[in-house]
């Protein structure tokens, strides 16, 4: 079985692929979210894993686009807990660290912990696990990384500190993608894509389908439709399965008000726990 994620080995993605499909899966990295759904579609890999949100950040907005662009549907999900690490060369001490580099989101997520450094500089790179190997590869011992645990074992390199993110209540979510949906049994949650005409009340009229059917709506998230000035789209998450009655008429009231609607997929729910 093979899995495409984003970023290099020991990347945040890789861990929450393994998570979710296992040890024995085949992980390949991919350089864009682009790659990853484009090879999920010509089926060079089997399924795809891309992060959706971030607990701190928000939505990776990116990938709700290519969401509507490419012909494949939402499987499963995984939460994960986003731990940060300080990582440097195993011989050197937190008092060398002259600049420290890793994934924008990381050094912004990082910020107050950074700024209590006698440091110079940071640096932003193309992704946490890739500022460790960048460091590994070099001599450098005054250039520390920021990461994930398993990116120091990765690269043989030293965790100076742990857990310096300064929310800890950091989680992404990340979607598992196929090229055909799949009928879960229990503990389902759906995603829909849908547009609307540009009128009073349109909105309230769509949310009302599933408000009326007693169906609890988890995330609601609109984007710009390319192309169309002050058009939007809308990303819809509700708890139940396409195959549920209540779900089943609500969608078919959607189409009542829709311009257009498409059900990206029905999967079982990640149960969060704090506690991971």
């Amino acid at each position: 079985m093979k899995i495409a994620y984003l970023g290099e080995i020991g990347a945040y993605s890789e861990e929450a692929a393994i998570n979710y499909f296992g040890t024995e899966a085949v992980l390949i990295p991919h350089e864009s979210f682009h790659q990853i759904f484009q090879s999920v579609e010509d089926k060079q890999v089997d399924y795809g894993l891309v992060p959706i949100e971030n607990s701190l950040a928000g939505s990776i907005h990116q990938n709700y686009d290519l969401l509507l662009h490419h012909n494949l549907s939402i499987i499963g999900e995984q939460y994960l807990r986003i731990r940060h690490c300080l990582i440097v060369h195993p011989n050197a001490q937190i008092a060398d660290i002259k600049k420290i580099i890793s994934h924008p989101q990381a050094l912004a997520q990082c910020d107050r912990y950074i700024r209590q450094l006698p440091i110079s500089s940071t640096e932003p790179t193309y992704n946490t696990a890739g500022s460790v190997k960048m460091i590994s590869e070099g001599s450098d011992q005054s250039v520390a990384a920021i990461a994930s645990k398993r990116a120091a074992k990765v690269y043989g390199m030293k965790i100076i500190a742990e857990g310096i993110e300064d929310n800890p209540a950091n989680f992404t979510r990340f979607i598992a993608l196929a090229t055909e949906p799949i009928q879960p049994n229990d503990n389902t949650k759906t995603s829909i894509v849908f547009s609307l005409n540009n009128e009073p009340g349109a909105l309230f009229k769509a949310l009302s389908v599933f408000a009326l059917r007693d169906i609890d709506m988890t995330k609601i998230e609109s984007r710009p439709q390319v192309g169309k000035v002050w058009e939007y789209l809308f990303y819809i998450d509700f708890i139940g399965s396409v195959l549920d009655q209540p779900a089943e008429r609500a969608l078919e009231h959607l189409k009542e008000y829709a311009l257009m609607l498409r059900v990206l997929g029905s999967y079982s729910q990640h149960k969060l726990d704090f506690s991971e």
